[in-house]
């Protein structure tokens, strides 16, 4: 699956952009590369939809901030195809909640939802649904795949969301000629003054019902539990907001759905802590293991692993692990697994254990002679995150 390109650079516009900037940029890049203007250029549809696709994350600042912050994963784009994080635009998606943006001078006509230079009635967007998801942190490392209930609101079967019995037709409100507004001219010392308004009578529908759905009661829609399934990539982080297209709530009476966001949630792990994309196990030797060397298994997101310890092993020595950490957003790469020493001295002794070590007290190997290579914590801890 090919890579997906930068939204900035898509639009071809800075990180600073301001928003009539990234609008602008996104009308100009739509009426070059519609369709219906490149009839013999297969590539015009896919381009016009990534326009589309980064103009929804870059035109929306909360999207745009976990854009900045996460990149294409903090807001679904990483690789996602339809139905996944971000991606799953149709060209009817575009149409109903991008096509206001070109105004009356239009170049498609009434394919954005405006009939000639009338100000035609939008699509409605349904209300987005934030849920929290808690994840392991093996879960966290290497991404995972969850099945979960959401209860939203879907479009009803039995009208297919119209509202109206068995589906029927609707009829167009009297009121205002099935525009889902009204016009208001109000006389003035200045002249005169036209005030738009949504339709009384139809609340904006545009459409009358005569005779409501007996399943929904004219909503169009029905509250319900959903399975959905989330593809979570790994490195995700505590707090990470991901957002998923389409699956929100569905509006009444028809209308594009809002987004389900989902807000991670990492789980403490009983013996690995997260540094990034390092974890930090704290090992706990005897002395008598540190002197002579052994062989230890200890627990990695992956599982057990059973690591050698050199004999003459020094108190707060940090052993790395490659590659036993967590995968990067971004995809490049993983980070490691750092094991810290820690020399066990024992708190009581018997009076034989104590005998013995009264024997070794003066021995020459066992008075501390650290070289000048010997390098203290803090300088171990810069070697390795620096």
């Amino acid at each position: 699956m090919a890579k997906k390109r930068d939204y900035y650079e898509v639009l071809g516009v800075d990180r600073g952009a301001a928003a009539d900037d990234i609008k602008k940029a996104y009308r100009k890049l739509a009426i070059k590369f519609h369709p219906d203007k490149n009839p013999d250029d297969p590539t015009a549809e896919d381009k016009f939809k990534e326009a589309a696709e980064a103009y929804s994350i870059l035109s929306d600042d909360n999207k745009r901030a976990r854009y900045d912050q996460y990149g294409h994963a903090g807001v679904g784009g990483a690789g996602a195809g339809a139905g996944g994080f971000g991606g799953g635009f149709s060209m009817d998606d575009i149409f109903s909640q991008f096509g206001d943006i070109f105004g009356d001078s239009s170049p498609f006509g009434d394919i954005f939802g405006r009939a000639g230079g009338g100000g035609g009635r939008r699509v409605r967007k349904g209300s987005d649904l934030r849920i929290k998801l808690k994840l392991n942190l093996e879960e966290v490392a290497n991404g995972v795949e969850k099945k979960i209930k959401v209860k939203r609101h879907v479009t009803c079967n039995t009208c297919g969301g119209n509202g109206a019995k068995n589906g029927t037709s609707l009829t167009n409100c009297n009121s205002c000629n099935g525009t889902g507004q009204v016009r208001k001219v109000v006389s003035t010392m200045l002249g005169q003054m036209v005030s738009t308004s949504t339709c009384p009578t139809c609340n904006g529908d545009g459409k009358i019902i005569s005779e409501r759905c007996d399943s929904c009661a004219g909503e169009g829609r029905l509250l319900q539990d959903d399975l959905i399934t989330l593809n979570i990539p790994g490195g995700v982080a505590e707090g990470m907001q991901l957002s998923m297209s389409g699956k929100g709530n569905v509006p009444a009476r028809g209308g594009v759905a809002g987004d389900l966001l989902i807000v991670i949630e990492e789980e403490e792990d009983a013996n690995l802590k997260r540094d990034g994309n390092n974890v930090v196990f704290d090992m706990h030797l005897s002395f008598i293991d540190a002197a002579l060397g052994t062989s230890v298994e200890i627990p990695t997101i992956d599982g057990k692993a059973r690591i050698t310890v050199d004999s003459g092993t020094q108190a707060g020595k940090i052993l790395r692990l490659k590659g036993k950490g967590i995968k990067d957003l971004n995809g490049y790469g993983k980070g490691d697994q750092l094991v810290h020493i820690n020399v066990w001295t024992p708190q009581q002794l018997s009076s034989d254990e104590r005998q013995t070590l009264e024997s070794l007290r003066n021995s020459p190997n066992f008075q501390p002679k650290p070289g000048k290579n010997e390098k203290g914590f803090f300088d171990k801890m810069k070697d390795f995150f620096h």
